[in-house]
């Protein structure tokens, strides 16, 4: 199975990236026989990769990184590198290839330290692979000082470093940085293909992979999660009741106080096996006896890690919240195209009395009022806004109307 059937809808970039894979295994054949290089190559050491969330941006790098290290015997028969069987492909695909380094973070932000080790690995030949290949899942939230230590490596690369880097935007990135990249848009896979892909690697029933892709609108990773995770699905349906709960000040309030703490609840949740499994290795590390006391001199170095943990678990948080916000904006666009008659699919088919009585109820300049509010809320959240003032303003500000 080529490792291209894992980007889902994504045709005309697959067709991009499997060129460029050609064209790069062309130019390494040629060099290790010392042929002459091929005059024009689809093939470049930067790509920048954007695309909505859940339009599987990190995916497709992944992907066009396990092409890069195919290994297959097919290639010198005319066959498309990225076989998704051989060691290179499995290896790259799982994140344990010795030449392809994944970077993502679980932070707020990349910073200077953290891309100067990248870029020294960068300016290494390849081990064994045929590409040294860094994947930069988060390139949104490298820091401007981390961006200009990328921008030196980025102007000047290796012969066979290639740097895949993924944001949301062409404007989440410096101009300088993706100046030098090549572009490559992902879109927001239709619901029909997100379903599909549930129903044939997942495993999960049809009607449910259905009801998931429909309520997420095409975000796979979202879908995967609320098809298998009840908790998931648990939470999404109180976060959708929330409009119901909004007719008064007090009501305001508390929606926003349990917004908040279901947030928090589930960062702690995620968070709380991965910190005591990091605490336990670094403790071991540092050569601590099991239940007995730290070494000196180690408790710098167990208060960065604390630094860290609690910085992540805001991440997890803020992160959360906005995709509870992001379930709010589809539940007033769904009354948005009942007040307009439109014919284009629900995204909350399980409430459509709810949604059918808010939209005889109320105009759609109030419904837009408020999804402009929900906008401003994860705008206000992007400012390090106290999450609790800013959801308790959305939810007065919903009930205003």
């Amino acid at each position: 199975m080529p490792v291209w059937d894992d980007l889902v809808g994504q045709e005309k970039v697959s067709e991009q990236l499997d060129a460029a894979a050609r064209d790069a295994d062309a130019l390494v054949t040629a060099v290790a026989a010392a042929a002459p290089l091929p005059e024009t190559s689809k093939m470049t050491h930067a790509w920048l990769f954007t695309g909505p969330p859940g339009s599987g941006r990190s995916t497709a790098a992944r992907a066009f990184a396990a092409a890069l290290q195919c290994v297959s015997p097919d290639r010198a028969l005319g066959g498309s590198p990225g076989c998704g069987f051989c060691d290179g492909c499995h290896t790259s695909l799982i994140g344990t290839h010795a030449d392809v380094e994944i970077v993502r973070t679980d932070l707020l932000s990349i910073g200077v330290k953290e891309t100067r080790d990248l870029v020294r690995r960068a300016q290494m030949s390849p081990a064994t692979g045929r590409w040294q290949v860094i994947v930069m899942e988060d390139a949104d939230r490298l820091t401007e000082g981390a961006g200009n230590v990328l921008l030196k490596a980025v102007e000047e690369p290796a012969p066979r470093t290639v740097w895949l880097l993924c944001a949301p935007s062409l404007e989440d990135v410096l101009p300088t940085i993706r100046s030098r990249c090549r572009h490559l848009t992902l879109r927001t896979p239709p619901v029909a293909a997100v379903a599909d892909i549930l129903v044939r690697r997942d495993g999960i029933e049809p009607d449910v992979a259905a009801v998931a892709a429909r309520a997420t609108q095409g975000h796979v990773g979202r879908a995967r999660r609320l098809a298998t995770d009840p908790s998931a699905r648990e939470r999404r349906a109180a976060v959708l009741k929330l409009p119901l709960r909004v007719d008064d000040v007090g009501g305001c309030l508390k929606a926003a106080q349990e917004l908040i703490d279901a947030a928090s609840e589930d960062a702690k949740q995620m968070a709380e096996e991965i910190d005591a499994k990091e605490t336990e290795e670094l403790k071991a590390a540092l050569g601590a006896a099991q239940g007995g006391r730290m070494p000196r001199g180690t408790a710098g170095v167990m208060k960065e890690l604390e630094d860290k943990q609690k910085r992540r678990r805001t991440r997890t948080q803020r992160d959360s919240l906005d995709l509870a916000l992001i379930d709010l904006t589809a539940f007033y666009r769904d009354v948005l195209a009942l007040q307009f008659g439109t014919s284009r699919a629900l995204a909350n088919t399980e409430m459509q009395d709810t949604l059918e009585r808010l939209a005889r109820g109320t105009t759609p300049e109030t419904t837009l009022r408020r999804i402009e509010a929900i906008a401003a809320c994860r705008e206000a959240l992007d400012r390090n806004v106290a999450p609790l003032l800013a959801v308790e303003a959305m939810t007065m500000a919903l009930r205003a109307g």
